[in-house]
């Protein structure tokens, strides 16, 4: 599957994705960076997307849980843009994130790794007032 970045350095925010995907033991080696199409009057290309090789055995569990956590230490808006092989994608939106319950978080990553053999949109909001992060 690919991983795309829209927003405020996404090259930036790519690899710093990267980096984390690379630090779980499960995912090294099945991380590379794409390269872009090189524009018109510049040197070379930038980098576009990450490629993410998905197999059996809790990879697509792995991958979500390095997203979530990821996002969570993101300081503005973040989108993501996950296509599958077969050409199927969605994007994960996050606002707010720091903010995001324990339970919020749960039900996102719950979400993300079911997303990866199904595709739907996922959005995620700032957690309604009033609900209780004590849970840690």
């Amino acid at each position: 599957m690919t991983l795309e970045v829209e927003g405020h350095r996404a090259t930036d925010e790519l690899r710093s994705l990267r980096e984390w995907l690379l630090n779980e033991e499960e995912l090294r080696g099945r991380v590379r960076l794409v390269d872009g199409p090189v524009a018109p009057g510049t040197l070379g290309s930038g980098v576009e997307a990450l490629a993410v090789i998905l197999a059996p055995g809790g990879i697509a569990t792995a991958v979500a849980s390095v997203l979530i956590a990821w996002i969570r230490h993101r300081t503005s808006d973040v989108t993501l843009k996950v296509t599958r092989p077969d050409g199927t994608s969605y994007e994960l939106s996050a606002t707010d994130v720091p903010d995001f319950s324990t339970t919020a978080v749960a039900d996102l990553a719950a979400q993300l790794s079911a997303s990866v053999t199904s595709a739907p949109a996922i959005a995620a909001a700032p957690p309604q007032t009033g609900e209780d992060d004590t849970a840690g």
